[in-house]
C-alpha cells in the first residue's frame, strides 16, 4: 500500500462492500440530528433576523416578534405536513426534484434542482460562517479571521462526511441531542419564571433603539405591512433543511417512508417550540438587537455606547440572562449553540450528494456524482459540495448578515414546484382511484398539499419582494446558471448516446490493419512489442522509430539488422528533435492514403512499482496517445513491460489481501480468503 493509499485509509478507514450498504442506514434516532441539524439550527440566527427587521424603526416595534414567530411556525408546520406526504408517495429519495419532473415535467424539475442545489451550498455557507462568527466571540484570536476558520470548519465536516453516512451522523448525533437539551431547558426555566414573575431582563434592556433613516416618523400602514414583511421573510429562514429529510428517504431504515414521516413530524415539534419560546422569551425579557454593523444606533440614556461594545446573539443574551447564578449554564448552552451551527451544515453534506446522484442519474450532472467513494457515500458530491462553498464563504468573508440575504429563495422555490406537483400527483391518481377510503385519503393529502402551496407561494412572493435588491437576485442568477449548465449536460448525454448508437455500417470491418510499433530502442520491451504485434496477424507490419541523432540511428539500425527482426524498420528523420509530430503525422499520411482501413500503433510501456518511478518514465508514450487518440481510424495498443520494482507494488496488494482487520472474521472474510488461497 502506498502513501497515498495509507493516507486515505488514515482519513477514511477501511473500504465497504457494496453488500455493506445496509450496515450505512440510519434509525430514527441518528436520522433525527442528521438530517434536522440544519432546521434546528435556525433558531441560532432566525430569531435575531427578526429583530434585526423590526429593530429597524425602532423597539417599539418589537411587539410584532410573536406574532411574527407564530406566522412562521403555522408556515412550518403546513410545510412539514406536505412533507409528510411527499415522503410516503415518493420514497426514492428524488424528493421535490423527483415530485415536479414526474408531475410538471424536466423543465421544472430542473429549476427545483438549480434551485436546491444553490440552497444546500448556501445552507453550509450560512451555518459555517455562523459557526465562525460564535468561535470569534468566544476566542480573542478568530476575531477578523473568521473567514479562515469556516474554511477549515467546512475541511473538517468533509473529511468526516467522506467516511460514510452512519459513522458521521453518530458522531454529530450528540450534539445535535445536546442542543435540543440546551435550549428547550433553558426556554422551559425561562417560561417557568415567566410564569413566577421573575423572569430576568436581558442585558440590552436598558438600550434605546434610533430607527434607521426614513422609519424614524409614524408608520403608515404600508410602511408597516413592508416592515411586518421583511421581518416574515427573515423568519422563514427557519424552514430550510425541512426537505432534507424528503431528499434522504433511501437513508433511513425500513420502513423508510414511515421513518421519514416520523423524522418529519419530530423536527417540526422541536423546531417550532424551540423558536416561539426564544421570540417570547427575548421579547419579555426586553431584548434590543440591531445589525451587528448599525452598533451606532444603539445608545444607553441617550449616550453613544462606548467603542469595541460586543452585541451577543439573540440566544446568548437570553442564556446570560437565565443562568445569571449558574455560568455553567450559560456556557453550556452558548457552546452547544456553536458546535450546532458547525454541525447544520452535515444536512447539506448528505442532501446534496444524494440530489447529485440523482441529477446524474438523469443525464442533468457529470456522472462523477453518482459514483459512491470507498465508504459508500457519494464522495464526489462532498467534495464538489464544500469547493462551492468555501468560495462562497470566502467570497462573503464569511459574513452571515451579508449571506442571510441570498438564502431560503432557492428552497421556497422548490417548495412550490414541490407541492403543485403533489397536486397534480394526488389528481392524477383520484381519476383511476375507485376505493373510497383510498380516495378520502387522497382527497386529505390533496387538501394538505393545496394549504402548503398557499402559504409557500405568498411567502415566496414576499421574500422576493423584500429580499430581491439586498442580495437575493444573486440567488437567482446562481440557480440561472445551474439550471443552464444542467440543460447543456443532458444536451451533451443526449447527443453522445446519439453519436454512439449502433447502425448497418458498424458491421463492415476495416479493409486493412497497418501495424506500426514505436521503437526507441531494440530491448526486450520492443521485442515484446513485435512479438505481440505479429500474433495479432496484420496486414502490414514495422517498427517506427524517431531520428534525432545521426550515430544512434545508425546504431540501432546495425542492432536490427543483426537481430533479424523479421519486421522492417520505418525511420523518420526529426530535424527539429520532436518525437511525437513526425508519428502523428506518419499515421495519419497512412490512414489517408487507406481511409477504410485503420492504424494500429502499439506503444511499449514499462510498469513500476513506486509512484516516483512513473514520473521518470512513459512521459512521452502518455502525451502520444494523448495526440493519436484524436487521429480517426488509429488504434493505440499499450504492451506493458513489468520492471523488477513492480513486483514491490503485487507483494504490496498480497500482503494488504491477506491482512486480517478487526471485524473480519464476523464478517467471514477470514474464511473467504483462505478458500481463495487454498488449491484448486
Amino acid at each position: 500500500m502506498g502513501v497515498g493509499d495509507v493516507s486515505k485509509r488514515i482519513l477514511l478507514g477501511r473500504k465497504l462492500r457494496s453488500a455493506q450498504l445496509g450496515e450505512t442506514l440510519l434509525p430514527k434516532r441518528i436520522a433525527l440530528p442528521v438530517f434536522a441539524s440544519d432546521a434546528l439550527s435556525s433558531v441560532a440566527y432566525a430569531p435575531d433576523e427578526v429583530f434585526i427587521m423590526l429593530a429597524i424603526a425602532g423597539a417599539s416595534q418589537y411587539i410584532w416578534s410573536w406574532k411574527i414567530a407564530l406566522a412562521v411556525a403555522i408556515v412550518m408546520a403546513a410545510v412539514i405536513a406536505s412533507y409528510r406526504q411527499t415522503v410516503q408517495a415518493y420514497p426514492s429519495g428524488g424528493g421535490d426534484y423527483e415530485v415536479a419532473t414526474v408531475n410538471l415535467g424536466v423543465t421544472a424539475g430542473m429549476t427545483v434542482g438549480s434551485a436546491l442545489l444553490v440552497d444546500y451550498v448556501l445552507t453550509v455557507a450560512v451555518s459555517i460562517s455562523s459557526g465562525a462568527q460564535y468561535a470569534a466571540a468566544a476566542i480573542p484570536g478568530f476575531q477578523g479571521h473568521e473567514a479562515t476558520v469556516a474554511v477549515v470548519m467546512v475541511a473538517l465536516l468533509t473529511a468526516v462526511n467522506l467516511r460514510g453516512i452512519r459513522e458521521s451522523g453518530t458522531l454529530f448525533a450528540i450534539p445535535t441531542y445536546l442542543f435540543m437539551f440546551a435550549i428547550l431547558g433553558m426556554c422551559a426555566y425561562g417560561l417557568f419564571e415567566l410564569a413566577a414573575g421573575t423572569l430576568p431582563m436581558a442585558e440590552s434592556a436598558d438600550l434605546e433603539i434610533t430607527p434607521k433613516e426614513g422609519w424614524d416618523e409614524p408608520l403608515t400602514t404600508f410602511g408597516l405591512l413592508i416592515l411586518l414583511a421583511r421581518a416574515f421573510s427573515s423568519g422563514c429562514a427557519a424552514l430550510t433543511g425541512v426537505e432534507a429529510i424528503s431528499n434522504g428517504v433511501p437513508a433511513f431504515k425500513r420502513p423508510k417512508s414511515r421513518n421519514a414521516a416520523t423524522t418529519l413530524l419530530l423536527l417540526g415539534v422541536i423546531a417550532i417550540t424551540m423558536m416561539i419560546s426564544v421570540i417570547v422569551l427575548a421579547k419579555q425579557m426586553g431584548l434590543r438587537y440591531v445589525d451587528p454593523h448599525e452598533l451606532d444606533r444603539l445608545t444607553r440614556d441617550g449616550e453613544p455606547l462606548p467603542a469595541g461594545f460586543d452585541q451577543h446573539t439573540v440566544i446568548a443574551q437570553i442564556a446570560r440572562a437565565i443562568f445569571q447564578d449558574f455560568s455553567p449554564g450559560f456556557y453550556f448552552v452558548v457552546t452547544v449553540t456553536g458546535i450546532i451551527l458547525v454541525l447544520a451544515a452535515n444536512t447539506a453534506f448528505n442532501g446534496f450528494p444524494v440530489l447529485g446522484s440523482i441529477l446524474a442519474k438523469d443525464r442533468l450532472a457529470p456522472r462523477a456524482l453518482g459514483s459512491r467513494g470507498d465508504r459508500l457515500a457519494y464522495s464526489n458530491g462532498i467534495v464538489f459540495l464544500a469547493a462551492m462553498a468555501i468560495i462562497l464563504i470566502w467570497a462573503f468573508d464569511a459574513e452571515t448578515t451579508k449571506l442571510i440575504q441570498l438564502y431560503i429563495v432557492g428552497v421556497f422555490v422548490s417548495f412550490n414546484l414541490s407541492q403543485l406537483g403533489m397536486i397534480r400527483h394526488w389528481t392524477r391518481h383520484l381519476a383511476t382511484e375507485r376505493d373510497p377510503a383510498e380516495r378520502r385519503r387522497m382527497v386529505r393529502s390533496r387538501l394538505i398539499n393545496a394549504i402548503g402551496l398557499s402559504f409557500t407561494a405568498v411567502v415566496l412572493v414576499v421574500v422576493l419582494l423584500t429580499k430581491f435588491l439586498a442580495g437575493a437576485w444573486i440567488t437567482i442568477l446562481a440557480m440561472g446558471f445551474f439550471f443552464a449548465v444542467m440543460k447543456g449536460i443532458k444536451k451533451h448525454y443526449d447527443g453522445v448516446e446519439r453519436e454512439l448508437a449502433a447502425d448497418e455500417e458498424d458491421k463492415a470491418l476495416p479493409t486493412r490493419v497497418h501495424a506500426i510499433v514505436l521503437v526507441s530502442k531494440l530491448h526486450k520491451p520492443t521485442l515484446r512489442a513485435l512479438a505481440f504485434a505479429k500474433a495479432t496477424r496484420p496486414n502490414a507490419l514495422e517498427g517506427v522509430y524517431v531520428s534525432i541523432d545521426d550515430k544512434e540511428t545508425s546504431r540501432l539500425l546495425e542492432e536490427w539488422d543483426d537481430r533479424n527482426t523479421g519486421v522492417p524498420l520505418k525511420v523518420l528523420h526529426s530535424p527539429y528533435r520532436e518525437i511525437i509530430k513526425p508519428i502523428v503525422e506518419y499515421t495519419s499520411a497512412i490512414r489517408r492514403a487507406n481511409p477504410r482501413g485503420v492504424v494500429a500503433v502499439y506503444i511499449p510501456e514499462y510498469v513500476v512499482g513506486r509512484w516516483w518511478e512513473q514520473l521518470l518514465h512513459n512521459q512521452t508514450a502518455l502525451r502520444l496517445k494523448g495526440r493519436l487518440l484524436f487521429a480517426p481510424g488509429v488504434m493505440v495498443i499499450s504492451v506493458p513491460y513489468q520492471l523488477r520494482s513492480s513486483e514491490i507494488a503485487l507483494e504490496r496488494e498480497e500482503r494488504e489481501e491477506q491482512r486480517v482487520r478487526p471485524g473480519d472474521l464476523r464478517r467471514g472474510r477470514v474464511s473467504e480468503r483462505r478458500d481463495r488461497q487454498s488449491p484448486k
